[in-house]
């Protein structure tokens, strides 16, 4: 049986206040903005070294003010962006930080230029990443083999074969990461035919409006029109959210 990590006790006093929380504190303290938070899920990300609490002598996790505000940061990236944690790991590195602690990140070219500045895609359409196997999947995202059957048989992803094995790239992956979230309230395969039916509808309005640069011979120019396409997915996508919210806020009154 694996050893249960006990909980220290951190005394607080007028004279000397609480200057570090234990990971179960964390927890209740950022459980109301995020239902799903877990012990668990905290010491995965601390395994996939997006954080890094101090230790006291005895191994206890002893996370600091600026710790909870860099998990807040990541857990808002991933409700709010769906951002895959090889991209937030480049978000943080680059000085992002929501909250007390966050930091204001130095003007970009376009901004300096008077120009609008473009928002940031969570990945790139010019290829999926790296590849992983279903058993990489199947450990990284916890999803069920029956589930991504489904979502095969449904068209959601489709994975590429490869010496007799099949991967999925990193978008696929994080496809399944997020159907398995919704999977926990009940929604399966054949609910997220609206969800594939809006994203080919949008990708055909998207390839209408920039087509001709697309198809340009010139490398310049279709160099443009691909960060143009990203900017545009990224801008209908927090389109989208926005009017989702909007939605919702009329059905809780």
């Amino acid at each position: 049986m694996a050893a249960v990590e006990e909980e220290p006790l951190i005394a607080a006093t007028e004279e000397r206040p609480i200057k570090a929380m234990t990971i179960g504190a964390v927890c209740k303290a950022l459980a109301q903005e995020f239902p799903d938070i877990s012990i668990s899920k905290i010491r995965y990300l601390e395994d996939q070294k997006l954080l890094e609490p101090r230790r006291t002598p005895g191994g206890y996790r002893l996370y600091a003010h600026t710790d909870v505000a860099r998990l807040r940061t990541i857990l808002r990236m991933q409700r709010d962006e769906f951002l895959p944690l090889r991209v937030i790991r480049q978000e943080l590195a680059s000085g992002r930080l929501d909250g007390d602690e966050a930091t204001v990140p130095a003007p970009s070219p376009e901004a300096v230029d008077g120009a609008r500045p473009r928002r940031r895609p969570s990945m790139s359409v010019t290829g999926g990443g790296a590849l992983y196997t279903l058993e990489d999947v199947l450990e990284d995202t916890r999803a069920e083999p029956s589930m991504i059957a489904e979502l095969e048989e449904y068209g959601v992803i489709k994975g590429e074969h490869r010496a007799g094995t099949k991967y999925f790239d990193e978008t696929e992956r994080e496809i399944i990461r997020a159907v398995t979230e919704l999977a926990r309230y009940g929604v399966g395969g054949r609910n997220l035919r609206a969800f594939r039916t809006s994203a080919d509808r949008e990708a055909a309005l998207l390839q209408q409006i920039l087509a001709p640069a697309l198809r340009s011979h010139n490398v310049e120019r279709r160099k443009e029109a691909v960060e143009a396409l990203e900017n545009l997915a990224a801008v209908t996508t927090h389109l989208k959210h926005l009017l989702l919210i909007r939605d919702l806020r009329k059905i809780v009154g």
